[in-house]
């Protein structure tokens, strides 16, 4: 009877792991197989909505591209061309998500482990330092792909692939065209990593301060640092889109922009400081639902992956 009793405690005390402090439970294969299911699933789900944020941070659009909120952006894109429109360019985001994010993931929790971010108590600072790491070198695979989908998702895009789209690009803008907003990318994304993973463990630690498996808390708090972070980020967000659709643009001036400030200039010049907020409500409303699904995904990916494979 003792050794019954003994052998239950046990297994409940395998199953209370700390599921929040993921490197030291985890390998680096779980962290990035992980991390690449995370990264497919945060940016296929809401993928029309960043179509739609796209379209609204674009300076000087058509006529037919102007749209006065996220409601009358899906009607008309759906009406006039069709729903297949808020999905085109999807492709570039799996092909490069998925690598990219598994990166990502690997670099935080290997950088965290380093920098004593796995201590107890709440270590803002090293979770900050791990999440800005690991942007550097998600960016430097991510922003090809992000340039391509950038240019099939505005309006009156004619490309049919991925790599027609990518064939065109180099063709008339060169290989620089690809990472022409690379220093944007990272001017924003750093703070946004910086602010959503420290946000994640902060907003953890509120929901779920024993640390023990809790899909729900883990949603939750993914969701608030998402919302957070996209918040403080949109000025920089409609300087990268700028950059990376400057190519499809009708205005000499944006075709010839080659700097953050240069953009940031043009920005103010034609739309005022108001503009550097545009595309901020389809940002919010995407990245909520994005950050905590990839999250939970992640979360969830570490977990079956440790179950399946009895990873203590």
């Amino acid at each position: 009877m003792a050794a019954h009793q003994s052998s239950q405690a046990a297994i409940i005390e395998d199953d209370e792991v700390d599921y929040e402090s993921l490197s030291p439970n985890s390998s680096m294969t779980a962290n990035m197989l992980a991390g690449a299911f995370a990264g497919i699933m945060e940016h296929t789900v809401m993928y029309p909505i960043d179509a739609i944020k796209t379209r609204m941070q674009v300076v000087n659009p058509s006529p037919a591209a102007v749209y006065t909120g996220v409601t009358n952006a899906v009607a008309r894109i759906s009406s006039v061309e069709g729903v297949r429109a808020l999905w085109r360019g999807m492709t570039s985001v799996v092909m490069g998500a998925g690598p990219a994010h598994a990166v990502h993931f690997a670099t935080y929790e290997f950088v965290k482990e380093s920098v004593g971010g796995n201590e107890s108590g709440h270590r803002i600072f090293e979770t900050a330092v791990a999440g800005g790491c690991a942007t550097i070198a998600n960016d430097a695979l991510m922003n090809p792909f992000d340039v391509i989908k950038q240019r099939m998702q505005m309006h009156g895009s004619t490309y049919k692939s991925v790599p027609e789209a990518a064939r065109a690009i180099h063709k008339a803008e060169g290989f620089r065209a690809f990472y022409i907003s690379y220093p944007t990318t990272l001017t924003m994304n750093i703070p946004f990593t910086a602010i959503q993973f420290s946000a994640y463990e902060s907003f953890s630690q509120m929901l779920n301060p024993t640390k023990k498996y809790d899909p729900l808390s883990h949603v939750i708090a993914g969701g608030l640092a998402g919302a957070t972070a996209a918040a403080l980020t949109t000025p920089l967000d409609v300087i990268k889109t700028l950059l990376q659709t400057r190519g499809s643009s009708q205005d000499e001036r944006i075709r010839k922009c080659s700097s953050m400030k240069e953009a940031a200039k043009i920005i103010y010049e034609t739309q005022g400081s108001w503009g550097f907020l545009r595309g901020l409500r389809p940002r919010i409303i995407s990245s909520v639902p994005a950050t905590a699904i990839c999250w939970g995904s992640y979360e969830a990916g570490k977990e079956i992956y440790k179950r399946t494979t009895g990873e203590a």
